[in-house]
């Protein structure tokens, strides 16, 4: 019986070090293939090794990288534990404790991996925890109760408090060598409790002074520290940055000295983030990113103050800014760490928090209001600085840096408006807008593409704007009037048309190919919208100088006559308001026109080809009700002469003008629709469309001749007459058609 215990007793030992043995291996493994990966990712696509073998290893190596520096503390354990003797096989007569070494175990017998995993989970893992939990809060009932029976005194409570956790402390360490799970737990909970029972000491019963209590609170959080490396626990680490975190609210006499709290928090990142990088603890460095922000953020919510924190809460934000950028980059340069969405979360949190947060207290100062645009431009300037070294150095991958350049474009985008007023920031958008696009299909970069759209549409806005506010107040005062195509706002408008008519051009060149998937909804969305953007924009370019001339030439007719009453009477020469009208759709006429010309010859695209002809017929049908109206009233202001205005000749011709550009218009429709492919729909509309305008001109010719000879009464008669005369030549017009 004896010998079975002892040959049970080596089969442990002996299964312990194969499992440490293992543990090391793993370790191994994992740095062999990280630095294949490195090496991979340095070369040429087409020299990649094929990995199959090494995926054989991963149901062993976890996705977590080990950094450095472990390897020598396994090596030294595996050396020591492989001095232990293998155990020896005796065998024994008796034939109840037969052991056939020859047969082999049904596979049934084995244990699962699922069902060992969860076994070890529960004994290693849950139960400890489970059970410092348990002490922590049952040392915490036993003293509550001591207190309010006031069994012993306040400086034995406080003292047997650092004796438990002494005790613990020791226990945790002297089982570290055989139970080494386990006595991090407890080390965890000895921690945990002299952080409170310092607590108590300090704010309860005051035995403690507030400079003796921080001190031994920051050696707590050493030691925390110092153990989560020997133990290579993450989880002890947490507990120290926690415990560190909380002693300056811990033994707050809220004395109001800000800088301190900072300048204690600022050491503590500096430190924390020194060991998440050492040991690849990535979850310690998105804990301290959270507290200290979070921290931050409460601070300048509630107590912040223009005129006594101004410069330290910019320095500190400076600070905790960089530190976290710093940190992240050293993932990705020095870690060579891949990139995944989170990092793009935590660089884009990290940007825009400090952004906002510097936005906030700059604006809020009477000085710093005047330096928002430069603050702006110098985020922009750091994203530079990072996207140029890897560059230079060729560092990471390309994303990083694409992510970088983004952010650069994005703060130089922000600044625009921050800084300047009006048309400089159309302008500027424009162009960047237009040099993204250009960069991002040339150089086949997708996120400069992308970039690009959002930028159209904020420039697009901007014109929008811009035509809104300088238009609109160009005609009210003498000192705002125009010199109609020489102006900065239609310069600013031909600017804009220009460089979306450069990106129309690259986009209908024949090696174009979008970043953007084929097929998708935004991809049709695109390859529509600008081409749209660019003629709304040429169409309006000059139409809004046309109305802007008419406009200032009605604002200038204004006149002050008083009348007999002494009351004042504002005239305006009303009949300008009719002109604008009319060479407004003379113009539409004409551009459309222009438009379905070059289609025709050089374009030749269906989609605008239909576009033009439904816009034309439009346009006519305009021309026939409200310009023919405008032209009416036109020839009824010359036919009444004024007192205060002069009316000549022009009243009369402008409608022989407009005739021409209406017949332009036709004939333009003409071109597309003798065109053998076109759709039967569209000649029917032109045809109804020709006739009620020949009609509709006609009739109109008449009322004016008849206007003008002063038999206005007579035009019932004229008109039957004119119909009837009409109707032959379309009858036969259609006879010659069929």
């Amino acid at each position: 019986m004896t010998n079975h215990q002892e040959t049970i007793k080596q089969l442990i030992e002996q299964i312990g070090i194969l499992s440490r043995k293992q543990e090391a291996f793993k370790y191994e493994i994992f740095e062999l293939k990280n630095k294949l990966d490195q090496l991979q990712s340095s070369i040429d696509a087409s020299d990649n090794v094929e990995k199959a073998t090494l995926d054989q290893t991963d149901y062993v190596v976890k996705s977590e990288p080990i950094a450095s520096g472990h390897r020598e503390w396994i090596d030294s354990n595996v050396h020591d534990e492989a001095t232990i003797k293998q155990p020896s096989f005796q065998h024994h007569k008796n034939q109840n404790s037969k052991v056939t070494h020859n047969t082999p175990q049904k596979s049934k017998k084995l244990s699962p991996f699922r069902k060992s995993n969860l076994e070890k989970f529960i004994g290693e893992n849950l139960l400890n925890k489970m059970g410092i939990l348990i002490l922590v809060i049952g040392i915490g009932i036993g003293a509550k109760y001591s207190i309010e029976n006031e069994l012993i005194s306040p400086l034995t409570r406080i003292v047997l408090g650092y004796l438990s956790a002494i005790g613990l402390l020791g226990f945790g360490i002297k089982l570290k060598k055989k139970y080494e799970s386990y006595s991090a737990v407890l080390v965890s909970g000895a921690i945990v409790i002299l952080y409170f029972i310092t607590f108590f000491a300090y704010s309860f019963y005051e035995l403690v002074p507030q400079t003796v209590a921080f001190a031994m609170m920051v050696l707590f959080t050493v030691f925390t520290i110092v153990a989560s490396l020997n133990y290579n626990r993450q989880i002890i680490a947490h507990l120290g940055l926690v415990g560190a975190y909380a002693v300056p609210f811990l033994l707050s006499n809220d004395s109001g000295r800000v800088e301190v709290l900072f300048s204690y928090i600022a050491i503590i990142n500096i430190g924390i983030l020194i060991i998440a990088f050492k040991k690849y603890w990535k979850p310690l460095y998105y804990s301290a990113f959270g507290l200290t922000w979070l921290i931050y953020l409460s601070w300048f919510v509630m107590d912040y103050s223009n005129d006594s924190h101004f410069m330290l809460a910019l320095s500190f934000l400076l600070l905790f800014y960089l530190t976290f950028y710093l940190t992240f980059l050293a993932y990705k340069l020095v870690k060579k760490e891949g990139f995944a969405a989170t990092d793009i979360v935590m660089l884009l949190m990290n940007s825009f928090i400090f952004y906002g947060l510097g936005y906030a207290i700059l604006n809020d100062n009477a000085i710093g209001e005047d330096y928002l645009g430069l603050f702006t431009l110098g985020n922009a300037v750091i994203h530079f600085i990072v996207a140029a070294i890897i560059y230079k150095k060729q560092l990471s991958d390309k994303k990083l840096f694409y992510l970088a350049t983004a952010l650069v474009l994005a703060f130089i985008s922000i600044a625009i408006p921050v800084q300047l007023d009006g048309n400089w920031v159309t302008l500027l958008w424009t162009a960047q807008a237009a040099l993204l696009f250009w960069l991002g299909t040339s150089k086949k970069i997708s996120i400069y593409e992308k970039l690009s759209y959002p930028l159209i549409a904020l420039a697009f806005i901007s014109l929008i704007h811009d035509w809104s506010y300088n238009y609109d107040s160009y005609y009210h005062l003498e000192d705002n009037l125009i010199t109609p195509l020489l102006n900065t706002s239609f310069l600013t408008s031909i600017l804009f048309t220009t460089a979306i008519g450069f990106i129309v051009f690259l986009q209908r060149k024949g090696d174009f190919i979008s970043s953007l998937k084929e097929g998708s909804t935004w991809l049709k969305i695109v390859s529509y919208a600008v081409p749209i953007l660019f003629v709304f924009s040429l169409y309006y370019s000059f139409r809004l100088e046309i109305e802007a001339y008419w406009n200032q030439l009605f604002s200038l007719s204004e006149l002050e006559n008083k009348s007999i009453s002494d009351y004042v009477v504002t005239v305006n020469d009303y009949s300008l308001r009719d002109f604008k009208i009319v060479w407004v759709i003379n113009y539409t006429l004409l551009f459309l026109g222009v438009i379905g010309y070059l289609n025709y010859k050089k374009i030749k695209n269906i989609v605008l080809e239909n576009s033009i002809l439904v816009l034309t017929i439009i346009s006519v049908v305009v021309f026939l009700t409200q310009g023919l109206y405008a032209l009416s009233e036109l020839r009824d202001a010359y036919i009444e002469p004024s007192i205060y205005y002069n009316r000549g000749s022009f009243y009369l011709i402008i409608r022989y003008i407009s005739f021409a550009f209406l017949g332009f218009s036709i004939l333009s429709l003409y071109r597309y629709i003798k065109k053998d492919d076109i759709h039967k729909g569209f000649k029917i509309a032109y045809d109804i469309i020709l006739h009620i305008t020949i009609v509709w001109v006609v009739s109109s010719e008449l009322i004016h001749w008849l206007d003008l000879a002063g038999a206005r009464d007579s035009y019932k008669l004229g008109l039957s007459i004119l119909w009837g005369c009409l109707f032959f030549p379309f009858n036969r017009f259609r006879y010659f058609k069929e």
